[in-house]
């Protein structure tokens, strides 16, 4: 089972590019990549917390969905 999350739908409605997510957030484009694409289903809790803050959003609203 894959690892679900909204990653992708928060950076667009964000307007942000991977790349741009990547500069904001300090965390590699290749694993925003990964994680959107499901390619990355584990990673650790610091990289969860960096990508939330830099979209604005709850840890639980982009990573933790039904």
């Amino acid at each position: 089972m894959g690892f679900k999350n909204r990653l992708k739908e928060y950076r667009k409605k964000c307007g942000m590019t991977q790349k741009e997510l990547a500069a904001t957030s300090k965390v590699n484009r290749t694993t925003i990549a990964g994680l959107e694409s499901g390619a990355i289903d584990v990673t650790t809790t610091d990289t969860l917390l960096k990508l939330s803050k830099a979209l604005q959003a709850p840890v639980t609203s982009v990573f933790f969905t039904d």
